[in-house]
């Protein structure tokens, strides 16, 4: 049994109906997100997710609609020139929003010139003998009436440069914000940012959307949601939208799900056991008695706002649903997840090929090399892997040695890997192990290089199990070589192992886990 449970925004989009028996993540207003954006889609780009209308406006005059939004103050003519401006941009080819966006982030920036006023008249200053006492570590003596009159210029000063501190594009995101259908473009808006930054890194682009990722932090606040379940009761339309939106496992039929328009929504799978590969959930016919399951199996998390990447709304989601499920559902003692390793392959291939490098360059200078090269040479093979692999793949996958056997069976397109059961007896347990270490130990600024991984143990899970040949879909196979992962959701370790992640990047994982990379630890080399 499959249940599908969603977040949306806290601002008027659409009006939404409540139910009682419904429950799916929906703002404390009771509107519902509404916005065909799709990141899980798979659309390149927000040109293509947004596309102009058929009549583009003219840019000069969407250009002067953005500059009243910003500097009007009028607020009788505010919301129709917050909606010229909208609907002006929406109107607009992509590089003509290009063009307005850079317009933004540099003609609205700061004013420089005022900081670096205020900032050399703040330093002129002189700090009154009450406040350096207090600075130096004696806060018993309080000011006098000429010192209290001496700290307001630091007051006045201080305030003023709050004021110029703050960009003017950031006044046209808080009138966005309190705008009807604000929300939804703004997050339209900074699809269009984060498609310009993927192709060039331009600075004040840069610092435009790392406030407007900020604002969006605080208005897409944990207070402003409630939780709601998608029933074939919400409108017809809004299947169509979650089916484009699944991103995790891509749904065929119109049939697989019921139907809502959501922000970010989960997958929830009500089984007796944690699931090892997908089919168990995905061909789950006919699915169990709610009463005898056991576990809430989350199964897919997928966001449909591309302008809101970087925003976790998942882990409000994961834990309003534990919640919910605890309290409607207390014989469901488990909550885990069957996850891909989306990253697993890329870093295996390459680091399969770059040894394959080194091991040809080391017996071509074996004699001169005075060990340069083995201090970068790891074989990431056991002697009895490596041993099996030559033994079992030499006909029709030839190597000089275990790696480069193992780097031709896995980039082969058509994955005849497969359906050997001599081949796939021979890559489990080193697939399996390194997949661990990869989880454990490969790091991107302190924390899991996985995003899947990253994700969960942000949101404080643990790594429970390493399922072989659990996605055999192209995709599976493709990513992680068919592997997928449980993690388990302690409940009562959750903010602990969470916080742990948090501040020193440690992985929480199971026993079973940790002993498969032992060995690799044990002799551990520095590698590239």
């Amino acid at each position: 049994m499959r249940k599908l449970l969603a977040l949306t925004p806290s601002t008027p989009w659409v009006g939404a109906k409540s139910s009682n028996d419904n429950q799916m993540l929906t703002n404390s207003q009771g509107s519902r997100f509404d916005n065909s954006v799709s990141q899980a889609a798979g659309e390149e780009g927000p040109n293509k997710l947004n596309p102009p209308t058929n009549c583009e406006r003219d840019f000069d005059a969407v250009r002067e609609s953005m500059h009243s939004a910003i500097s009007l103050n009028k607020a009788e003519v505010l919301d129709f020139v917050l909606n010229d401006f909208s609907e002006g941009y929406l109107s607009l080819s992509f590089e003509n929003r290009r063009k307005l966006l850079i317009m933004l982030a540099q003609v609205y920036d700061l004013n420089r010139t005022q900081v670096r006023d205020l900032i050399k008249q703040y330093l002129g200053l002189e700090l009154p003998g009450s406040l350096l006492i207090w600075v130096s570590g004696n806060a018993s003596q309080s000011s006098t009436v000429d010192e209290e009159a001496m700290l307001s210029s630091f007051y006045r000063l201080e305030r003023n440069l709050r004021q110029v501190l703050k960009p003017a594009y950031e006044l046209l995101f808080e009138r966005l914000n309190n705008h009807h259908g604000g929300l939804r473009f703004l997050s339209i808006l900074r699809a269009d940012i984060l498609s310009i930054l993927e192709e060039e890194n331009i600075g004040s682009l840069q610092v435009l959307d790392s406030c407007l990722k900020e604002k969006l932090n605080t208005w897409l606040s944990p207070a402003a949601l409630e939780l709601q379940q998608i029933t074939w009761d919400d409108p017809a339309s809004l299947l169509e939208k979650i089916v484009a939106y699944e991103a995790v496992h891509p749904i065929s039929n119109l049939l697989d799900l019921k139907e809502g328009e959501p922000l970010i929504f989960m997958e929830v799978a009500l089984l007796k056991n944690v699931a090892q590969a997908i089919h168990e959930v995905l061909w789950d016919a006919p699915p169990i008695v709610e009463s005898e399951a056991t576990c809430a199996l989350f199964c897919s998390i997928s966001s449909t706002q591309p302008g809101l990447a970087g925003i976790n709304l998942g882990k409000f989601l994961i834990k309003r649903v534990i919640t919910l499920v605890k309290k409607e559902m207390p014989h469901i003692s488990t909550f885990a997840t069957i996850s891909s390793v989306p990253g697993y392959m890329q870093w295996l291939l390459s680091r399969l090929a770059s040894q394959s490098i080194l091991a040809e360059v080391e017996n071509m200078s074996q004699s001169s090399s005075k060990g340069s090269v083995s201090t970068f040479r790891e074989n990431l093979l056991e002697s009895d892997e490596e041993r099996l692999l030559m033994n079992c793949s030499q006909k029709a996958f030839p190597g000089k040695n275990g790696m480069d056997v193992m780097l031709n069976l896995l980039t082969s397109t058509k994955y005849e890997w497969t359906s050997s059961a001599e081949l796939l007896s021979a890559l489990k347990p080193p697939l399996v192990r390194l997949c661990a270490r990869y989880l454990l130990e490969e790091k991107k600024r302190g924390k899991a290089l996985d995003s899947v991984a990253n994700f969960h143990l942000q949101n404080g899970a643990m790594i429970e199990r390493i399922n072989w040949m659990a996605d055999q879909s192209d995709k599976g196979l493709r990513q992680s070589g068919g592997i997928m992962v449980n993690y388990v959701y302690r409940v009562e370790k959750i903010d602990e192992y969470a916080q742990s992640y948090f501040s020193t990047g440690h992985i929480h994982a199971s026993n079973d886990i940790r002993r498969s990379i032992m060995p690799w630890k044990e002799h551990e080399v520095t590698t590239i």
